[in-house]
């Protein structure tokens, strides 16, 4: 494939005529290619209607048969030399050229906190294969989703902790929700209040024009300093929404399997008012869910409630090749009317 570059007497290369340069081009009107070879066939046919009428003239200097000479087909190549004047019009017709199209995204993105809950409840398998790990997968679905969003991570138990800041590295967040474990926060219990305050801390100083956390948790605040309802209130005042997912089932839950094989449950009820109060406060909404398709569902929704508007911008770089096939059809018209006026074009027939 060539390229025009600033020598002038590029345009001479034979490789204008390859098949790869030629099937690299977009064709403005292709349609003009279907008459190429039209051409030579109307040459032809012109040939055989006057093969028969053409003047021909005795010749008898002697005896004997006369030999075919080679020189003969000479007479041939200014016909041959208009012909291909003529399809090379027709492709420059055609109008070859190269289109180089690049796509700009843009977007003003949102500011997101996901807040997990790693304490010991999280291990229960009414969703499989428990709720932490449900959690991380569908976590993983709504981060592949976003477009230039700064997303971070906290994580809590008995405390809280920032596992992840805000970033538009979502390679790097991949990798930091998939290390989230059990037993990865000594201090067990559910701070739901402290997780708040982390997240708020993270985002206080946020220029987005949203700012976003989603609270995980499958139980009540009991644990860390600060109140859920004191800390949503302080998340409020610095223009942070709040979304909360209130995870598992209520009744008996399978919790573990012992050393018989036998599956052993544990009474859970979820207490829904601490996380309600969370997403009310914080002008978000509260969302429970008791199954991983549940869950899938909820990230859906508050995907589309904050749903980053992506602007794109096309530049087309296109460049045309057309006046190559022309200079090539004007060297093979020059050509033609030179030959037209020496003894090739006199050449006898045999």
């Amino acid at each position: 494939m060539l390229e025009i570059t600033d020598n002038m007497l590029d345009w001479l290369s034979l490789n204008w005529f390859s098949w790869d340069t030629l099937r690299s081009y977009d064709w403005v009107f292709p349609l003009v290619l279907y008459a190429l070879p039209l051409v030579p066939l109307l040459f032809l046919l012109k040939w055989l209607f006057t093969l028969n009428s053409r003047n021909k003239l005795n010749v008898a200097m002697f005896d004997g048969k006369l030999q075919w000479q080679w020189t003969s087909l000479l007479r041939f190549i200014p016909d041959i030399l208009f012909i291909l004047f003529i399809m090379l019009v027709l492709v420059a017709l055609a109008r070859p050229q190269r289109i180089n199209e690049q796509v700009e995204q843009t977007a003003e993105g949102i500011d997101i906190i996901l807040a997990l809950d790693v304490s010991g409840s999280m291990e229960l398998q009414d969703i499989k294969p428990n709720r932490l790990d449900a959690a991380k997968e569908v976590a993983l679905e709504f981060i592949n989703g976003r477009v230039q969003d700064r997303i971070g991570l906290v994580v809590f138990a008995g405390d809280a902790y920032s596992l992840s800041p805000l970033t538009t590295d979502y390679q790097l967040l991949s990798e930091s929700i998939n290390s989230i474990g059990f037993k990865m926060i000594e201090n067990d219990g559910t701070a739901i209040g402290s997780a708040l305050a982390v997240a708020t801390n993270r985002m206080r100083d946020s220029q987005a024009k949203s700012k976003v956390v989603i609270l995980i948790s499958d139980g009540e605040n009991t644990a860390g300093s600060l109140d859920p309802q004191m800390a949503a209130q302080l998340a409020n005042k610095f223009n942070i929404k709040l979304y909360s997912i209130g995870i598992g089932k209520d009744g008996q839950v399978p919790y573990t399997v012992d050393d018989n094989g036998k599956t052993l449950f544990v009474e859970t009820n979820l207490d829904e008012n601490s996380l309600r109060d969370v997403a009310e406060i914080g002008g978000g909404r509260f969302f429970r869910a008791d199954s991983k398709d549940a869950l899938q569902q909820v990230f859906r929704s508050i995907n589309a409630l904050e749903k980053t508007e992506v602007s794109e911008k096309r530049f087309r770089d296109t460049k045309d090749y057309y006046q190559i096939y022309l200079k090539w059809a004007l060297l093979l018209l020059l050509t033609w009317m030179l030959l037209k006026n020496t003894f090739i074009t006199n050449v006898l027939e045999d």
